[in-house]
């Protein structure tokens, strides 16, 4: 499996394959897409994000040759309804996977059967988890026409051996399977990986020698003892989402242990990217294809003592994106605000086909060619902590400079950050009387979206709807 993405293949075969692509590029000129995507991989977790613990060649190669955007947030912080808004462009309460485990509604559109509908050839290979591991049975009802060659293997712990067959089938798609189509291709990847720290969180393992080696601490460590009661209650959790349990008692070392495990695994799963570009480019397909980089959701990497995922810190919302292919600048980095509900409104821009009318997201596209487009003033992102306990729950508001988040229950149920002062959330403003104007303002942000979506959340703003 070759996983330099900038060394394109040059025997006979692929020559054919090249020469194959140009002409179907001359039948029909729209683009075709290709959208990789890994589990948990928080927006810092990049060399090119300036991360000197992680080595990530495909990644950073994808951006050098494209945009990369530095605030882009997940629409939810946890794998199944974050994955949903992906696909559907609507947020978890109006898709109906609000929790892991939670079925997609089949009558939904998705970004298999918008593209279908517009004359695509659709393709999915990897990681599903809506609710079934692998899309394989239901191929064909979420409108895709391939079905995976990916073996029906266990992918929990196992995420290497998943990402290396899943990469694999995307190689059998970019050489062998796309030239057979006279139409356009969407293929959608979805490796596993960096997600294996779930387990890594939870075995025991034993803390290296050498952790001085190992990525430090972050400045953020600390963990706030004023924190909003529903992320207390997260914490201390051991059913749902156990994980973050297990590290209460965790020293540096481990704590150090664990980041370095984290590092590796982005790493590793960097060379599933690279091969899958590598294959791009071995078929000719990359002149004419739009190729997206993102992930469904961060990882907690330690910052206010979290581990994994399920909350809303920065850590963990916000995920990489890039974007890369005709027409889109290249080593460009911007500071657009972007969303997992924007990616199904992009796609279907750059593929002409009409987006599912109703969807809260907006093209990226006008960002891309190095101009301000007309992006978020601000992004929603929702959080629901435990399905025993659905009465905790969580919503993020951000803005250019700060960002809200409201929680249920309790009575410390807010937090206000400027990011501009302090990127690290470790100042709350909530109650700050200087920031009366800010909290307000983006309460009411809140409340607008809650009456607009119809967002159950309305039902427990900790706040009185009445002067926002």
């Amino acid at each position: 499996m070759n996983c330099d993405p900038d060394i394109t293949a040059s025997g006979p075969k692929d020559e054919l394959l090249r020469e194959h692509a140009a002409r179907l590029r001359a039948a029909d000129p729209r683009p075709n897409i290709l959208l990789v995507f890994t589990d948990q991989q928080t927006a810092a977790a990049m060399s090119c994000a300036g991360n000197r613990w992680v080595e990530t060649p495909g990644m950073d190669a994808l951006a050098r040759r494209g945009v990369r955007f530095v605030n882009s947030y997940c629409a939810a912080p946890v794998c199944g309804p974050s994955r949903a808004a992906m696909v559907t462009g609507l947020p978890p309460h109006q898709n109906g996977v609000v929790y892991n485990g939670d079925p997609l509604r089949m009558n939904l559109p998705t970004i298999g059967s918008v593209l279908r509908s517009a004359g695509y050839y659709t393709a999915w290979t990897g990681k599903w988890h809506l609710p079934e591991s692998f899309l394989r049975e239901k191929v064909d009802a979420h409108g895709f026409h391939h079905r995976p060659l990916t073996p029906e293997v266990p992918w929990c712990a196992l995420g290497d051996q998943t990402d290396f067959l899943t990469a694999m089938d995307a190689e059998f798609f970019l050489r062998w399977q796309a030239a057979k189509q006279a139409k356009p291709w969407f293929l959608g990847v979805s490796l596993h990986n960096p997600h294996d720290i779930c387990y890594h969180v939870v075995d025991e393992v034993s803390t290296s020698p050498n952790v001085e080696h190992f990525p430090p601490l972050p400045d953020n460590f600390a963990a706030d003892p004023g924190e909003p009661e529903a992320l207390r209650l997260r914490r201390q959790n051991t059913r749902y989402g156990h994980e973050l349990a297990t590290c209460a008692d965790w020293d540096e070392a481990r704590w150090r242990t664990y980041l370095q495990t984290y590092a590796h695994l982005v790493s590793q799963v960097d060379r599933a990217v690279g091969s899958v570009l590598h294959a791009l480019a071995a078929g000719g397909w990359r002149q004419n294809t739009i190729v997206i980089f993102t992930s469904d959701h961060g990882e907690g990497v330690a910052a206010h003592q979290w581990a994994t995922k399920q909350s809303l810190y920065e850590e963990v919302v916000g995920v990489p994106l890039i974007l890369s292919g005709p027409g889109i600048a290249s080593g460009l980095t911007v500071s657009q605000l972007a969303s997992g509900l924007d990616l199904l409104p992009t796609i279907c821009d750059f593929a002409g086909a009409d987006a599912p009318a109703g969807l809260p997201g907006k093209s990226l596209r006008p960002a891309l060619s190095g101009e301000h487009g007309e992006g978020w003033d601000h992004v929603i992102c929702e959080l629901a902590a435990d399905k025993d306990r659905p009465e905790i729950q969580g919503r993020m508001v951000r803005s250019a400079r700060f960002k809200y988040m409201a929680y249920s229950p309790g009575e410390s149920t807010e937090q206000l950050f400027d990011l501009e002062a302090d990127p690290g959330e470790t100042c709350n403003l909530a109650r700050d009387e200087r920031y009366r104007s800010e909290l307000l303002r983006h309460r009411g942000v809140l409340l607008t979206w809650c009456l607009k979506s119809d967002d159950p959340f309305l039902e427990l703003l900790p706040f009185s709807r009445e002067g926002c």
